[in-house]
């Protein structure tokens, strides 16, 4: 019996920064590395890179609008890059912001989080509406 539950993936250092370290985007905004979690739901292999984002909350969050040149950017120059490194070809690629860490499939509605979808082409991240 074959069981569909998240896996953290555990890659070559040289592949994927540590969780904390410290991840530069276009908004300026602390973000640092979180973790890389894949699963296959009905759709395919999906690679969920997470990234902490503390200023998406408390009393004066960014807002979406701010910061989804910053997701876009993530998913272009951080998770495409590091794709062959982490094994076979996923059918989409998830970048997730939050305020602060969130277990994996933990509800947490106290804590902001963002989240896009992308598939990739030719080298390109392409934003899919969930």
């Amino acid at each position: 019996m074959m069981l569909n539950l998240p896996v953290i993936l555990l890659v070559a250092a040289a592949a994927m920064p540590v969780a904390g370290e410290p991840v530069v985007v276009p908004s300026g905004m602390p973000v640092s590395f979180e973790d890389v979690i894949w699963d296959q739901p009905g759709d395919g292999l999906v690679y969920r890179f997470r990234f902490l984002a503390p200023e998406i909350g408390g009393e004066a969050p960014r807002l979406y609008e701010e910061v989804s040149s910053d997701m876009d950017y993530l998913c272009e120059s951080f998770a495409l890059p590091r794709l062959a490194a982490i094994g076979p070809e996923p059918s989409r690629i998830v970048i997730s912001l939050m305020a602060e860490p969130v277990a994996f499939g933990d509800p947490a509605p106290e804590v902001r989080q963002y989240f896009e979808a992308y598939s990739h082409a030719e080298g390109n991240c392409i934003w899919e509406a969930f």
